[in-house]
């Protein structure tokens, strides 16, 4: 057998539930590997040993009783750190809630506890979910696995980092503008963003109400589309949930597409894209056309993404986002006043703008700073019109581009990442430039649709290279089922770097 914990969760969950290896087995070697590789990688802010053990010698007694098991029963999982717990600490990787324990759990960290899931940390990300790098965090930078000098990508680094690594067997992330996919992309591990509203956000702490959505980061497409189905479906206690049951994703997941056509964005094959990954994508569509699909080329004018003649990228969806995200982040980050929960400043202070703002300023990091600022000036009467209100009629015109688009094709395929992972400290001194980091990512997120970053192959650098599908709505099937189809023609999956292997 392969070490355990180079089993896939669909493979360990199986083991576990024949008894061949215990939950608790399966904990300590990760938690083996953990110990070993962890102080190189810093993917968790909190290992949370004690929790995780309980949990899984409460799976290995309800084994031994002849309980039924969940379908990740005794998989330990790993839970991005802006995810409410009831246990542990939430902090968002963020100094205003370095001390904060939430009260109560988020609905998809409940789906995994009911289906049986060991939670064995939360991972570190960029604050509040802003970033592309995890290289905010108020805690630590997170290092990529496949390169200790290079970023994991962000917002959910951490997650990306510790499935690469096998430091999990899976991770919860969250996708706000591509905070799954480009990390994915860059750790060499499948980062499946569903449809908005099909995985409830209570429990998620806000940072763009109308983008964010939890979706898993995981070794191979089977293990996204069981956990995808254990954490979908409705929920009363989120006004945006999508009143649709969840659905087995797994068990369809080998069969093959028939007459699957797929779409390629003119707009996304520019100057602007790295000619490596390009190239990946172009053998990926011939993968697939020799499998039997149809390759078309679709439009989408209004997420087209340009290169000035300093490389300097540039696009209207990238313009549109910030704008929609920062102003929501603005509102929603408002809440964090130093009085209710959360640092609060110990400096003198007189009167309560004054308490407010000294603590605001003291607990939330420079770039988190920048977006509430940039949020409220878009807000702000005089510029709500100009800003806003004009992003949101880009947003539609983005979503309509999507939509023709799939009247011609069931699946776009195109880059997840304009480039492989960058340099810690490459990007940092320029917000534009980290920004485009996400370029080839966003676009989905303003018209709510599902898509999944798994790998391509490895580039030059040895670095991974991702590629992304994309769907329309409630389309997460199809999109998985495409997704496995080139894992079996290329053999590219479970990609594993050299310091998991030590």
């Amino acid at each position: 057998m392969s070490s355990i914990v180079e089993l896939s969760a669909v493979e360990l969950a199986a083991a576990i539930a024949s008894g061949d290896i215990s939950a608790s087995q399966a904990l300590e070697a990760y938690l083996e590997a953990i110990e070993r590789i962890e102080p190189q990688v810093d993917a968790y802010n909190e290992v949370l040993t004690d929790h995780a053990r309980t949990a899984a010698a409460n799976i290995d007694a309800a084994r031994a009783a002849g309980e039924p098991l969940g379908p990740l029963a005794g998989v330990p999982v790993a839970i991005k750190d802006n995810m409410c717990t009831a246990y542990g600490k939430t902090t968002c990787s963020s100094k205003i809630l370095a001390d904060f324990k939430a009260p109560y759990t988020a609905t998809a960290v409940e789906k995994l506890h009911a289906a049986g899931a060991v939670v064995i940390g939360k991972t570190n990300l960029d604050e509040f979910a802003m970033g592309s790098s995890t290289e905010n965090s108020a805690s630590k930078v997170t290092h990529n696995p496949w390169d200790l000098d290079r970023v994991p990508g962000g917002s959910s680094g951490g997650s990306g980092a510790c499935v690469a690594a096998r430091l999990a067997a899976a991770a919860l992330g969250s996708d706000t503008g591509g905070s799954i996919r480009q990390p994915a992309a860059f750790c060499g591990v499948v980062g499946f963003k569903p449809t908005y509203g099909r995985v409830s956000r209570y429990g998620l702490v806000a940072y763009g109400s109308s983008l964010d959505q939890i979706g898993p980061m995981t070794v191979d497409v089977p293990d996204a589309a069981i956990l995808t189905g254990v954490i979908a479906g409705h929920d009363t206690r989120d006004s945006t949930s999508a009143n649709r049951p969840a659905e087995d994703y797994l068990s369809e997941i080998e069969t093959p597409i028939e007459n699957l056509r797929i779409g390629l964005p003119d707009e996304f094959f520019t100057d602007a894209l790295d000619p490596q990954i390009a190239q990946a994508i172009a053998k990926a569509a011939d993968m697939y056309k020799s499998a039997g699909a149809e390759i078309v080329n679709v439009s989408l004018p209004h997420s087209r993404i340009d290169a000035d003649a300093d490389g300097k990228l540039s696009s209207y969806a990238v313009a549109c986002y910030y704008i929609v995200a920062m102003s929501e982040a603005s509102s929603n980050l408002a809440r964090y006043d130093g009085v209710h929960y959360g640092h609060r400043t110990e400096e003198d202070v007189e009167g309560i703008v004054e308490l407010f703002s000294r603590s605001r300023a003291e607990g939330f990091g420079p770039e988190v700073i920048r977006r509430i600022m940039l949020g409220t000036y878009t807000l702000s009467s005089g510029y709500y019109d100009a800003y806003y209100n004009k992003a949101l009629k880009v947003r539609r015109l983005i979503k309509n581009d999507f939509d023709k688009a799939f009247e011609q094709c069931d699946v776009l395929l195109c880059p997840t990442t304009p480039t492989t992972a960058f340099a810690i400290g490459e990007k940092t001194a320029d917000p534009l430039t980290m920004y485009l980091a996400d370029i080839y990512t966003i676009s989905l997120n303003l018209a709510g649709l599902p898509g999944v970053s798994i790998p391509a192959c490895l580039g030059s650098d040895n670095l991974p290279v991702g590629m992304q599908l994309i769907g329309p709505e409630f389309s997460e099937s199809t999109i998985l089922r495409a997704a496995r189809m080139y894992e079996k023609i290329s053999g590219v999956t479970r990609l594993i770097p050299e310091i998991a292997r030590i």
